[in-house]
């Protein structure tokens, strides 16, 4: 695929940025509200806690990331960076595609609390482990979405052995 124009290029990158940091912002968000459902006392921010969970897990959060896993893609392929010609960019690919699967099996157990928040008020320490498991796992997704964005900005050097090949390609030949 031939690289994008300057401005097409500039606009890609600007939803590709705009769906990542939304989607670490709304991760961030997604801790806070986990650790105020476990921490709080009042069975009102308790079960507001959880539904907003849900909320924010299918309607933010779930977006965000198959638009970040989509735009990166576009981004990846319409530009000189590639999919396959750095190592950086295949790793925060398959950071973003694992975030993204895990993200969907994740979001089950924040329905369930949701479901059970809806229902009646969590007493003190109903479903303790998965709710502090919601706090283990945004916290985890954290620390990964902050490592794409770690790629993204340093980009560690190693072209793979096609990007290599590719560069020899493009690279005029003495004669």
């Amino acid at each position: 695929m031939t690289p994008f124009p300057p401005r097409l290029r500039k606009q890609a990158l600007t939803l590709h940025v705009t769906s990542s940091v939304g989607w670490l912002g709304a991760v961030a968000a997604f801790l806070a509200l986990a650790v105020a459902g476990l921490i709080s006392s009042s069975p009102q921010t308790v079960r507001g806690a959880y539904l907003a969970m849900d909320v924010v897990g299918w309607f933010v959060i779930v977006p965000f990331s198959i638009a970040c896993l989509l735009t990166g893609l576009v981004q990846s392929l319409g530009t000189a960076w590639g999919l396959l010609r750095h190592y950086w960019v295949i790793a925060k690919f398959l950071i973003t595609v694992v975030a993204t699967v895990l993200l969907l099996v994740h979001m089950q157990p924040v329905g369930h609390l949701a479901d059970a928040a809806a229902r009646a008020a969590l007493a003190g320490g109903e479903l303790q482990g998965m709710r502090i498991q919601l706090i283990a796992d945004a916290a985890a997704a954290l620390v990964v979405l902050l490592t794409a964005a770690a790629l993204s900005v340093f980009k560690p050097r190693g072209a793979t052995r096609y990007g290599r090949r590719r560069q020899r390609e493009q690279t005029p030949q003495p004669r």
